[in-house]
């Protein structure tokens, strides 16, 4: 893998990270399409995701926490906008309650994944669009724009078992 660029757009309210991998489209889809392989990379390393339902249909939800080292939980949630595998995956990221319902009062952030085939391998283009410069300031401040990366990051040690032994195609 290897971070092409992380561009920051105050402008229009995004942040893009281009990344390649040495994989095929399809098994850099199932990071996304297979719930067990994204708990192991969405969000950063030290705060593992639990990702408790994974409905990639236009309309569906995927709901998750991450665990923080001291044993604290933050929850989140996804509402799928579009799907197209294994090319694109349009969803809306945002906070939730312990309950797991939707903190209506936090911002949410659109979120647009895009694989190419690109050199016998796949870039992913992940453009996250927020609704405002308030909303993207706050997410800088809390380090978020690190964070991306740091996750992402993750992405590559799954494809590297893949590597590594050619027979684990689906790591849990």
């Amino acid at each position: 893998m290897s971070v092409i660029s992380v561009d920051k757009d105050f402008d229009s309210l995004s942040l893009i990270l281009l990344v390649d991998f040495d994989a095929p489209i399809e098994r850099v889809w199932q990071l996304w399409a297979d719930p067990r392989q994204l708990e192991r990379w969405w969000g950063p390393p030290t705060h593992p995701a639990t990702v408790e339902k994974h409905e990639l249909t236009v309309g569906g939800e995927v709901t998750y926490f991450m665990t923080g080292p001291g044993g604290g939980k933050s929850r989140g949630w996804w509402r799928v906008t579009s799907i197209n595998p294994p090319s694109s995956l349009d969803f809306t990221d945002g906070f939730a309650h312990q309950d797991g319902t939707p903190n209506a009062e936090t911002p949410t952030t659109a979120v647009q994944m895009r694989l190419t085939e690109q050199d016998g391998g796949t870039r992913m283009e992940l453009r996250f669009i927020f609704g405002s410069r308030e909303h993207m300031d706050q997410l800088e401040r809390w380090g978020a724009f690190e964070v991306f990366p740091q996750s992402v990051g993750q992405m590559e040690a799954l494809l590297a078992a893949d590597a590594a032994d050619p027979r684990h195609t689906n790591p849990s």
